[in-house]
């Protein structure tokens, strides 16, 4: 199974991580720096000392933004709030929190870290011009991490959720309405309305001529919109779930197998016979992992009869504990953070049930068709 990252190591116990998409955008990022942004700013440079400049100018960037993102990290740890890793991709970086700020002031300094980090970069990087101006390719570096870095620290304080701006924004309105979830609605909203106007002016741009910059702009637009949107939406399905048990809508209907079955023999006996999907392994009575097809598939076809359930599932104490009277809402978003799609229901060291995806959905389905009921 091909990974979706590459591992760079860790800092402070964070695992720090490089998506594929990464090198798409350095290349980008490089070739506008050696043959444009450069050579109008430091003229008669060789073309090797322009791309070389660039290069390096274009990882320095993202080492910025990973210690933007570990700005972030590090008051989250401080807040006894896991962070589950960092990873650098297309749009820049994201760090993995595992669960919400505890109160509205570690939302605050949690928000605002990341910007405060780059603007100390800005400076640092302006102080460096002032002692470079004799070598041209260091002064032309730190010129642009020093701009980029303001930029990039002025654009997240833009309050348009889920910018760092935005989350400063819904810690502030927490911290008045003293309800996480009525301040993360009012964010969400005015973060698609800031979105909507970065979608007016990339379209306005377009129509009068500058369409790279427009299509640009417009495109921050919709991805805040989106991201806007869905957290609107994740909100409403919480408010739904609210006052409900893992117990209401877990199915008590799976499948347990014994820990040395082969790969092999449980696709032959289990899966095309069954249909099941997924499994809970046991080992002496007692739940020891879960085995799912996704799993599976991380070893080829033709090692599924050397390979047991034991060896490819994922370890109980790896999974999000749920008992039966766990919040259904907690759930659903412990299920969202760690990307596990079903976990075991379990109770005084036995299984009581799956929590699906499906099952939530099942539950909700059924709630609203009960409420058309009564109506």
């Amino acid at each position: 199974m091909i990974k979706q990252s590459i591992s760079l190591g860790r800092i402070f116990n964070i695992p720090i991580g490089l998506d594929y998409s990464w090198f798409l955008v350095f290349a980008l990022i490089t070739w506008s720096l050696a043959t444009s942004y450069f050579p109008l700013e430091f003229t008669n440079w060789p073309a090797a000392e322009y791309w070389a400049v660039g290069a390096v100018t274009a990882v320095l960037f993202f080492v910025c933004v990973l210690l933007h993102e570990l700005g972030h990290s590090v008051v989250a740890l401080r807040y006894k709030i896991q962070v589950r890793s960092i990873t650098m991709f297309i749009f820049g970086g994201v760090a993995q929190i595992a669960s919400e700020p505890p109160s509205a002031v570690a939302e605050f300094w949690i928000a605002l870290a990341g910007p405060l980090v780059s603007f100390v970069l800005a400076g640092i990087f302006m102080l460096l011009q002032l002692v470079t101006t004799g070598f041209e390719p260091i002064l032309a570096l730190a010129q642009y991490l020093a701009y980029i870095n303001g930029t990039l620290a002025l654009f997240n304080l833009i309050p348009g959720f889920p910018l760092d701006g935005g989350r400063v924004f819904r810690a502030v309105v927490w911290g008045i309405t003293h309800s996480f979830q009525r301040a993360t609605t009012i964010a969400a909203t005015v973060g698609r309305v800031v979105a909507f106007g970065f979608i007016l002016v990339g379209v306005w741009q377009m129509f009068t001529g500058n369409l790279a910059s427009g299509l640009w702009i417009a495109f921050i637009g919709w991805f805040l919109e989106s991201a806007a949107h869905a957290q609107l939406s994740q909100q409403y399905l919480h408010n739904l779930l609210t006052g409900h048990t893992v117990a209401q809508a877990m199915s008590r209907s799976f499948a347990l197998i014994p820990g040395n079955l082969s790969l092999e023999q449980l696709a032959d006996e289990h899966i095309l016979i069954a249909g099941r999907r997924f499994f809970v392994v046991e080992e002496l009575g007692r739940p020891i992992g879960l085995l799912t097809l996704a799993e599976m598939n991380k070893f080829p076809r033709q090692e599924w009869a050397q390979v047991n359930a034991a060896k490819a599932m994922i370890p109980i104490e790896k999974l999000p504990p749920l008992q039966p009277e766990t919040s259904l809402s907690q759930a659903f978003e412990e299920m969202e953070r760690a990307g596990f799609g079903q976990l075991p229901v379990v109770a005084e060291g036995e299984v009581q049930g799956i929590l699906s995806h499906d099952n939530v959905m099942y539950f909700l389905q059924t709630m609203q068709e009960l409420a058309r009921a009564r109506n």
